[in-house]
C-alpha cells in the first residue's frame, strides 16, 4: 500500500506533520468496514526510530549509510497491507526517484508531502531546540542542509502527486491524501516494464545486453567528443523509440559505465529483444539524468 515521502528543510516540522497523518490514517482504518482497509498497518519511519543521529548528515559517508538504512526500512515495510510514512528530509531528488521506482515496482501509489516552512522560521525553531537541549542541528550543519535542499517539483513524475503544507496551515490535506492513496480515488499502479518481464531464456541474451548497452555508452562518449563544451544535447539511437537527452554537465566514461553496470544488474534475469534493451536503457538513462 502507499508510500508517503515527507520532505522539507531541517527543523521544518516534518515529524509533527507525520504524526498528524499517522493519527488521521489510523482513525480512518479503525472506522472502516472494508476488510482490505481494516487490515492496514501504518509504519512511521524517521531518523529517531531508525537509530540515526542528526550528526550523520555532517559527513558524506555517514549520510549515504543513513539513506541506505532508510531505503532498506522502506523496502522492508512496503507491503500490500501497510502504509509507510517516510519522515525524513528526503531532500535529494535522486533518492526520491529511487523510492518512486520502488513503490511502482510494488504496484502501490506514492506521493510527496512537502513541508513548506520558510527557512527563516526553520532557523528560528532550530536555534530554539538547540538552546532548550531538545534537539536541533548544529548551526553550520543546518545551513549546509538548507543549501543542499532540492525542493520537490510536482511537474516530475517521481514528485507527483505533490502536496505542500504551508507552515500556518493547521493540518495537511488529510482527506485528499487518504482518497488519493487509499480511498475512492486510488488508482492501480502499473510497475515498470523491467519488473514484470519473463526470466531470461535466450542463450545469447547476456551477450546482447552487454553489447547493446556498451554500444550506447560508446555512442554517448563519441558524441561528447565531437561536441566539446556543448551543454546538453540529444542523441538518436537507431532502433530506440526515444532519443537520449543528455544533462547540462558532460558525462565522464566512469559515470556512464557505472550506470551501464547498474542497468545490467537490474535486467540480467530478464528476457528482452535487442530493440527492447535499447528502449529500456535509453529510458533508464533519461530518468537518471533528470533525477540527478
Amino acid at each position: 500500500m502507499p508510500l508517503i515521502l515527507i520532505s522539507g528543510f531541517p527543523s521544518s516540522g516534518k515529524t509533527y506533520r507525520s504524526e498528524q497523518l499517522k493519527e488521521y490514517f489510523a482513525q480512518k482504518i479503525a472506522a472502516s468496514e472494508d476488510a482490505r482497509i481494516s487490515k492496514l498497518k501504518i509504519h512511521h519511519l524517521n531518523d529517531q526510530n531508525l537509530g540515526l543521529d542528526r550528526d550523520v548528515y555532517a559527513a558524506a559517508r555517514s549520510e549515504k549509510d543513513a539513506r541506505a538504512t532508510l531505503s532498506s526500512a522502506i523496502k522492508r515495510d512496503l507491503t500490500a497491507n501497510s502504509i509507510v510514512i517516510a519522515d525524513s528530509m528526503n531532500y535529494i531528488k535522486g533518492f526520491r526517484y529511487q523510492m518512486f521506482c520502488e513503490a511502482k515496482a510494488q504496484r502501490t501509489p506514492s506521493c510527496v508531502v512537502h513541508i513548506g516552512t520558510p527557512v527563516e522560521k526553520c532557523r528560528e525553531m532550530n536555534e530554539k531546540a538547540l538552546a532548550d537541549g531538545t534537539g536541533g542541528y548544529q548551526t553550520d550543519l543546518f545551513e549546509n542542509l538548507v543549501f543542499r535542499y532540492e525542493e520537490p517539483n510536482g511537474m516530475t513524475r517521481w514528485d507527483s502527486p505533490l502536496y505542500t503544507v504551508p507552515y500556518d496551515d493547521e493540518t495537511p490535506p488529510l482527506e485528499e491524501l487518504w482518497d488519493t492513496l487509499v480511498g475512492g480515488k486510488a488508482k492501480a499502479v502499473k510497475p515498470n516494464s523491467a519488473t514484470v518481464l519473463a526470466p531470461a531464456t535466450e542463450q545469447n541474451y547476456l551477450y546482447e545486453l552487454d553489447k547493446t548497452t556498451s554500444d550506447i555508452v560508446a555512442q554517448i562518449s563519441a558524441w561528447q567528443k565531437d561536441h566539446p563544451g556543448e551543454s546538453g544535447g540529444e542523441i538518436s539511437v537507431a532502433g530506440a523509440e526515444h532519443d537520449i537527452e543528455l544533462p547540462a554537465n558532460p558525462l565522464g566514461l566512469p559515470q556512464l559505465q557505472r550506470l551501464r553496470r547498474q542497468f545490467i544488474t537490474m535486467n540480467r534475469t530478464h528476457s528482452l529483444t535487442k530493440d527492447r534493451i535499447k528502449d529500456l536503457f535509453v529510458d533508464y538513462l533519461n530518468d537518471t539524468f533528470q533525477a540527478a
